[in-house]
């Protein structure tokens, strides 16, 4: 019921009610009704994906900045810290947007496991469901089945691995280790997901999941293209303008040094000669 207080209840109740309105009302074979749903929530947090992707890029841009200031006080760290939170604030950085969009998923993640993992008892015991078909184009016998206990779960998970990498790929990220340690992760949740009872249907959320993000990425880069860094000064860049005293608000003129006025030959002089020693 919608009315327990449990938030993942909740969502479990309104992600079975989906399902289930999927399958009755629009004819969607139960596996191509959990491929849809996936997409729904994906539809659904798309407008905080856009932002993480913005932050990222904005993060990126100013990236040689802040790795200026983390070498500058890399042995003080609480000074680090605080000028790294302070170079945040300035440039109107939010290093947390990047992270919302997947901690959004892990409650949606865990519902839609408990929804599987009783899915027969709470869905197909209704006399209306009672012939359903649970395989998805003839390859996966049972969505609910665990992936251990046929060859086509095998198939999800190779799918399942490349989909990873190829998400997290197609993600902008600032440091090249970041991207190392994320693309050894499929390889630890592989571990996980043999050893536990992983229906296919939740397998097949993943792997949907995973190839919405490449595509998301792929698109994302066209309708948001990089943005270039900001311009480094050297001491070859001309300073900025004062503004004058006298309350115009223009900016006072520069005077040439004589080397730089145009048309007037550079005088040597010559050193002058003391008398030469007497030998």
């Amino acid at each position: 019921m919608l009315g327990n207080a449990n938030p993942l209840h909740v969502l479990e109740d309104i992600f079975r009610a989906a399902l289930e309105w999927l399958h009755a009302s629009i004819g969607l074979p139960w596996a191509w009704a959990i491929i849809v749903l996936t997409l729904l929530v994906r539809m659904v947090i798309l407008p905080l994906t856009i932002k993480q992707i913005r932050s990222m890029q904005h993060l990126q841009q100013h990236a040689p900045e802040l790795k200026a200031i983390q070498e500058k006080y890399k042995k003080d760290r609480t000074r680090m810290n605080e000028e790294v939170m302070r170079f945040y604030k300035e440039n109107k950085i939010n290093p947390a947007a990047s992270c919302l969009p997947l901690l959004l998923q892990i409650p949606v993640f865990i519902s839609l496991y408990y929804v599987l993992r009783h899915f027969e008892k709470d869905v197909l015991t209704q006399a209306k469901y009672a012939h359903s078909d649970l395989s998805w184009l003839h390859v996966v016998p049972s969505i609910t089945d665990n992936i251990t206990a046929h060859w086509s779960g095998w198939l999800l998970v190779v799918v399942y691995v490349a989909s990873q990498l190829g998400s997290i790929i197609s993600m902008p990220t600032t440091d090249p280790r970041q991207r190392w340690i994320m693309m050894a992760l499929p390889f630890v949740f592989l571990l996980f997901i043999i050893n536990a009872t992983f229906p296919v249907g939740l397998l097949l959320y993943w792997v949907t999941t995973n190839l919405w993000t490449v595509g998301q990425g792929l698109v994302t880069r066209q309708m948001f293209p990089k943005a270039p860094p900001p311009p480094k000064r050297t001491s070859r860049t001309p300073p900025k303008a004062a503004p004058s005293g006298d309350g115009s608000g223009g900016a006072k003129a520069v005077q040439p040094s004589r080397a730089d006025t145009p048309g007037q030959p550079r005088v040597r002089r010559r050193k002058k000669k003391g008398p030469r020693s007497r030998r």
